[in-house]
C-alpha cells in the first residue's frame, strides 16, 4: 500500500464467513491515511474466516481473510428460499381467522367509552405540552466517527498553520483572451488529442512556467539539517473530487509536459477518483498544489499550504466584473481572483507577489506562454 502506510482501518466486509466469491470479489474495504483500498479475492472460493471486525486496524502485510479454492459455487441456496416462504405464507392464513373474532368481540366492550366525553376539556389540555415538544425534533445530533483519511487531512491542516509562517497574496486575472482561445480551438483541440481543453491545464503551464523563474516557490525547507531544498523539477498536485471527498494526484514534471498531456492526465486521474482505483503513488510527493475552489463557486479564499510543500495557489470563480481599461474606459470583463498562500520562512515577499503576477500576466494573456516570456 506503499512505503508511507503501515496500517489501515476495515471499514466494509461485503461478505461474510461461508460465503462464495468469485475472483476479483472485494472481501474487505481498508481505508488508510490517503485513501480507500479494495481487497480482492485472488480466485473463486468460499469465505472460510475473515480476521477482523469493523473498525479493526490492521498492519500491512497481516492475513485479511481465507479461501476455500475447493468449495462450489452455492447456488442451491438461492433456489431453497422460495420454497420455504410459500409454506409459511400458508400457516398465517389459518391461524388469523380465529384472532379475528376475539378481536372483534374485544371491540364490542368499548362503547360505554364514549361516556368519557366529559373529559374533553382534560384531552384539550393536553395538546399544549405536544406542541412544545415538537421544535425539539428539529434539535437533533448525531455523531459520526471521523474516517482515518479526515483524521489525517485535520492532522497535516493543523500541521501547516503550525509549523509554517503562513501569508497569503492575491492578484486579479482577466479570463476573457484564455476564454476565446478556448472557444476557437477546443473542437480541433479534442479532434486531435481526443480530450477536451479545459482551463485547468493553461494554469498548470502558467504555474510551471512561474516556478522555473521564481525557483523559491517550488523549494522547501528541510527542518532536520536546516537546509533549503530546490528542485530542479516541477510536479504539481491538482485537487480532483472523489466520492469519498477531494483527493489530490500529482502531475509530474510538468515542465516537460504539453497542454493536452496535462488534460490527459488529469482526466485519467479524475476517472480513477471517481471509481475510487487511485493509487497511493499517484498521490505522494509534489513541489506545488493548486487548489480550484471557482469550481464550487467560491469568490475567494485562502489556501492552506499541503506540506511539506511551500506554496499553494487558488484558482476561484470567474466573474464579470467592471474594469477601466488603459483608454480609461469601463468595460465588463470576465475577472478572476487569484491567490498564492506560501511559507514566510522561505519566501519573501517580493518574490511570492513575482510569481502570482507571473502567472496572472500569462493568462490575462496566453501568448506569453507560446513564447516563453
Amino acid at each position: 500500500m506503499g512505503d508511507s502506510i503501515t496500517e489501515g482501518t476495515i471499514v466494509d466486509l461485503p461478505v461474510g464467513p461461508g460465503d462464495y466469491v468469485e475472483a476479483d470479489d472485494v472481501v474487505v474495504v481498508l481505508e488508510t491515511d490517503k485513501v480507500s483500498v479494495d481487497v480482492r479475492a485472488p480466485e473463486g472460493g468460499a469465505v472460510v474466516e475473515i480476521m477482523g471486525e469493523i473498525d479493526d486496524v490492521v498492519e500491512v502485510g497481516s492475513g485479511l481473510f481465507s479461501l476455500d479454492t475447493d468449495a462450489p459455487p452455492t447456488v442451491k441456496s438461492a433456489e431453497v428460499s422460495p420454497t420455504d416462504e410459500p409454506a409459511s405464507v400458508a400457516e398465517p392464513v389459518a391461524a388469523p381467522t380465529p384472532p379475528p373474532a376475539a378481536e372483534t368481540m374485544a371491540a364490542a366492550p368499548p362503547p360505554p367509552p364514549p361516556a368519557a366525553p366529559k373529559a374533553p376539556p382534560a384531552a384539550e389540555t393536553k395538546p399544549p405540552p405536544a406542541a412544545a415538544v415538537a421544535p425539539m425534533g428539529g434539535r437533533v445530533e448525531r455523531r459520526t466517527k471521523m474516517s482515518r483519511m479526515r483524521q489525517r487531512v485535520a492532522t497535516r491542516l493543523k500541521e501547516a498553520q503550525n509549523i509554517g509562517a503562513c501569508l497569503t497574496t492575491f492578484q486579479e486575472c482577466d479570463m476573457g483572451n484564455l476564454m476565446e482561445l478556448r472557444s476557437k480551438y477546443k473542437d480541433e483541440f479534442t479532434k486531435k488529442h481526443g480530450v477536451k481543453l479545459g482551463f485547468m491545464s493553461c494554469f498548470v503551464k502558467a504555474a510551471t512556467a512561474a516556478l522555473q523563474e521564481v525557483p523559491a516557490i517550488n523549494a522547501v525547507i528541510d527542518d532536520e539539517t536546516n537546509e533549503i531544498v530546490y528542485r530542479e523539477y516541477c510536479d504539481i498536485s491538482v485537487a480532483v473530487a472523489s466520492p469519498t471527498g477531494l483527493v489530490v494526484p500529482v502531475l509530474r514534471n510538468t515542465e516537460r509536459m504539453s497542454f493536452a498531456d496535462v488534460e490527459n492526465n488529469i482526466a485519467l486521474y479524475g476517472q480513477k477518483a471517481k471509481e475510487g482505483t487511485l493509487a497511493l503513488d499517484d498521490m505522494a510527493g509534489g513541489t506545488f498544489t493548486i487548489s480550484n475552489g471557482g469550481v464550487f463557486g467560491s469568490l475567494m479564499g485562502t489556501p492552506i499550504i499541503n506540506r511539506p510543500q511551500s506554496a499553494i495557489l487558488g484558482m476561484h470563480a470567474t466573474k464579470m466584473r467592471p474594469v477601466v481599461t488603459e483608454s480609461g474606459e469601463i468595460v465588463a470583463r470576465p475577472m478572476m481572483y487569484l491567490a498564492l498562500t506560501y511559507d514566510h520562512r522561505l519566501i519573501d515577499g517580493r518574490e511570492a507577489v513575482t510569481f502570482l503576477k507571473s502567472i496572472a500576466e500569462k493568462i490575462n494573456d496566453p501568448g506569453r506562454l507560446l513564447l516563453d516570456i
